[in-house]
């Protein structure tokens, strides 16, 4: 939060005391004024506030208070869209950080969270301005910047003062149909800091930081030429750095390749030391035609599909009997003519290198930098598909090994892993169906999961006969002492464990809480890399935005007639609610719902990748048994987000995870009313259930369906099989509906149900789904499936009483989780089992 000057001259604030009664209210009260120089910055700030109706109350500092307009639909960043904001009574200075709830029966009863703040400044004079009824100025927020200008248009006889609130045409102007700030951005900037928008995605690059006039090599050493050179490395970046000056560059998706010149003859050296000269003797000899007697350049070979590194690509090239595709980037110069430049700042080496590299060809090539800010390049580099950046200090010197003045921020996740074993291809002869993973910690080699996606047919015979001569009749990690194997069921005692001196590049989305890679796929062998160096690295992908860009096709497509809900509405709020929405899908198989033509037309369910996929949902090959279609699970974001891109509009769970099948970690009581029954009564109905639930010693957690009813669930240990679960949870609902027959019922179908509540137990069946929390549900008005807290069941409205248009922002003004320990809950049906018996 930025600091507040106090009031600057002593204006009464005779209205807004008026209107408050400061005993009760937490709001604070006008404070004794204090005169600030002129030149002190003024405060803004915007509120969030529900008081019956959800709006935003837009301050700026002036003249010891905040004037205040409430904006009902929020500031836009559109300048089309010009949006009515209510002048009121002025606030207090120290309001701007006031967030809370105002008490029932106190003006603006409701809660207040800071929605964003900053300061501003105004063009011109700011006291005429506002009384002359058109003031512009611009903002310096977490997530509003750039010019704005609020417009008086009430009229003499209106008995509101109306003004307009809009944003002025500049490089922050954005059409709402690309970007809606209150919909991505919905929660306090107080409990969620952003940090300046302007520092965060700045809209025009920074000055330049490149190359001086005149090179500065004064700290180039006279030195011999050495005979060995061990490279400097990057360290895994958690964050971008925001301060300090960085020269930022590509992360090549090739191998290391050190270049060392003595009288003008080349050798190439990996990474590890390994002269690969004859494996590269086109690529030396390009070298060898740069104007230089002795050097040592440092740089990265790889080949290039659709100006793209390519990986795999660079494999084949080096399998091949020509190494003419392999085009080596050089990104640094530590050695040159008769003086050691390893002390020479980096700015300099790099200017020296790209005068030496001018005139080299389409082959060495200069790895150029970015003059723009990292988060902004960033960005690009992810939408390209790029492995991520390199940050280096523009003044650091070249030091050999890991540094902290080199940083490598990942797009992907992506490492080294030691090929520790492979298990056969069901039905092929001669190709690999998995790689068994491991990497070295304190000197011993620990499992590190599977890998069995990311190779074709031939590449999976070229490693069955590069490993079979490798067998070993024993791991070469103690699997007595691993985690639990996440082998699949048909693999598991098939693995055949081989020498561990071969390295495998894996790209994953996520390292498990006991060390093993998951989502893996395969990009090829290193084989300059030694499988002894091969540690498990830290950092993580990268991500600069708060809230993903979502791009989907047909953004305008109605899905729901009821209320307008578009396709790009859908997706919205699908990235909005990921944070919270995908631990309840991640790892568990499921049916999706999807509509293409919207809810109103056909709607059907997809349980299989089958002839559509969306992908970044993971495919889980031989889930139930041989030939049975691969389950799918949504763990991921971009998962999520593509299948909304398909249509996609509700999700349903099964009530287990792919990890374990066959054993239930949790039983689901959905509660549906038949004809006639009232909402009181369903709300009777949970809290029946949950008593009961109590008294058998089970704790339980409460859901709107985002239809007609509640969803009472049950987390379990998962120890029993399916139809163990399913058999208590009939039991329970028989037990329920024969204590209590007026209101419930044990049998399915309408007529049996008039009345009553029917607790439906078969979605506790095998291969049962329901559907998910924060799920959209495809019937008109769109709801959603809302997790609640036992104590809030009383208040509620309906089933459906969010939906995707409104949950969002419901979201963004609740301080704790009501499932919160629902995930950590350890219990069993063993006791209830005996007792409903």
């Amino acid at each position: 939060m930025p600091s507040i000057p106090p009031d600057r001259t002593r204006l009464p604030l005779s209205n807004y005391r008026k209107k408050r009664d400061f005993r009760v209210t937490p709001e604070p009260a006008p404070s004794a004024a204090s005169p600030l120089a002129d030149d002190q910055r003024l405060a803004f700030v915007v509120q969030k506030h529900w008081s019956g109706r959800l709006h935003y109350d837009f301050r700026l500092e002036l003249g010891g208070v905040l004037l205040s307009w409430a904006v009902p639909k929020g500031p836009c960043y559109d300048p089309k869209e010009k949006r009515m904001a209510i002048h009121v009574e002025d606030h207090p200075v120290d309001y701007a950080s006031f967030e809370g709830t105002i008490p029932p029966k106190q003006y603006g009863a409701g809660t207040v969270l800071v929605w964003d703040h900053g300061t501003w400044e105004p063009v011109g004079d700011a006291h005429e301005a506002v009384k002359a009824g058109k003031l512009v100025f611009r903002l310096h927020g977490e997530k509003l910047a750039g010019l704005w200008e609020l417009v008086r248009i009430a009229k003499p006889e209106d008995t509101q003062d109306s003004w307009m609130l809009f944003k002025k045409r500049d490089e922050w102007a954005q059409p709402l149909a690309e970007y809606d700030v209150i919909k991505a951005l919905p929660d306090s900037v107080v409990t969620k800091p952003l940090g300046l928008v302007e520092e965060r995605e700045p809209k025009s690059a920074r000055p330049s930081s490149g190359v001086d006039t005149e090179i500065d090599l004064s700290a180039a050493a006279p030195a011999p030429l050495p005979a060995k050179l061990e490279p400097q490395l990057a360290t895994p970046a958690d964050s971008l750095p925001t301060g300090g000056d960085w020269i930022t560059e590509a992360k090549l998706d090739g191998y290391r390749m050190l270049a060392r010149i003595d009288k003008g003859r080349v050798r190439l050296f990996t990474s590890g030391g390994h002269d690969w000269t004859k494996k590269l003797v086109g690529l030396a000899a390009e070298v060898e035609k740069l104007a230089v007697s002795s050097a040592w350049l440092d740089g990265e070979i790889v080949v290039l599909k659709d100006g793209i590194p390519d990986f795999a690509a660079l494999q084949d090239a080096m399998d091949g009997p020509s190494d003419r595709s392999i085009v080596y980037f050089v990104f640094d110069v530590m050695y040159l003519d008769g003086k050691d430049l390893r002390k020479v700042p980096l700015w300099a080496r790099r200017a020296a290198l790209s005068e030496l590299l001018e005139n080299a060809g389409d082959r060495i090539r200069f790895s150029q930098d970015f003059q723009a800010p990292p988060a902004q390049v960033f960005e690009a580099a992810a939408e390209l598909g790029l492995e991520g950046l390199m940050l280096k200090r523009r003044d650091a010197s070249y030091v050999s090994g890991r540094s902290q003045t080199w940083l490598k921020a990942k797009c992907r996740l992506r490492q080294e892993l030691v090929i520790c074993g492979f298990t056969n291809r069901s039905g092929t002869a001669g190709e690999i169906g998995s790689l068994l993973l491991g990497y070295y910690a304190d000197g011993t080699l620990h499992d590190a999961g599977s890998v069995g996606t990311g190779w074709d047919a031939r590449t999976a015979r070229d490693l069955w006969a590069r490993l079979t001569p490798l067998e070993v009749d024993s791991p070469p990690f103690d699997v007595a002492a691993a985690k639990p194997r996440r082998w699949s069921r048909r693999a598991a005692g098939g693995e055949r464990w081989v020498q561990p001196v071969l390295v495998a590049e894996l790209e994953f989305a996520a390292w498990t809480t006991d060390g093993l890679v998951r989502q893996a796929s395969f990009k090829g062998l290193r084989v300059d890399k030694s499988a002894s160096g091969v540690i498990r690295e830290a950092g993580k992908a990268l991500s600069t935005n708060p809230v993903p860009q979502v791009r989907v096709t047909h953004p305008e497509r109605i899905i729901d007639p009821s209320t307008g809900v578009t396709k790009l509405d859908l997706a919205r709020y699908y990235a909005s609610v990921a944070q919270w929405m995908l631990p309840h899908l991640k790892d568990r198989p499921l049916a999706m719902l999807r509509a293409p033509n919207g809810i109103a037309e056909e709607v059907f369910f997809q349980k299989h990748a089958e002839k559509t996929g969306m992908p970044g949902l993971t495919a889980h090959d031989g889930s139930l048994w041989p030939g049975h279609p691969s389950l799918l699970t949504v763990d991921t974001l971009d998962a999520l987000l593509s299948a909304a891109q398909m249509n996609v509009v509700e999700f349903h769970t099964w009530n287990s995870t792919v990890r374990r099948l066959d054993k239930p970690d949790r039983v689901i009581f959905d509660l549906d009313p038949g004809e006639g029954v009232k909402w009181v009564h369903i709300q009777e109905a949970a809290l029946l259930v949950h008593t009961l639930l109590l008294e058998l010693g089970l704790k339980a957690w409460l859901k709107t369906s985002g239809g007609k009813g509640l969803h009472v669930v049950v987390p379990l240990t998962p120890r029993l099989d399916y139809e163990e679960v399913k058999s208590f949870s009939r039991a329970f609902v028989r037990h329920i509906a024969k204590t209590i027959p007026e209101r419930f019922s044990a049998t399915s179908g309408a007529a049996n149900r008039v009345g009553r509540v029917y607790v439906d137990f078969l979605r506790n069946g095998m291969g049962q789904t329901t559907a998910a929390a924060f799920s959209a549900r495809a019937r008109p008005g769109m709801g959603v499936s809302m997790p609640v807290s036992w104590e809030q069941l009383s208040a509620l409205k309906s089933g459906a009483q969010w939906n995707v248009q409104t949950a969002r922002e419901y979201l963004s003004f609740q301080s704790e989780d009501p499932w919160a320990d629902y995930w950590s809950t350890k219990q069993t049906l063993a006791s209830a089992l005996k007792r409903l018996q």
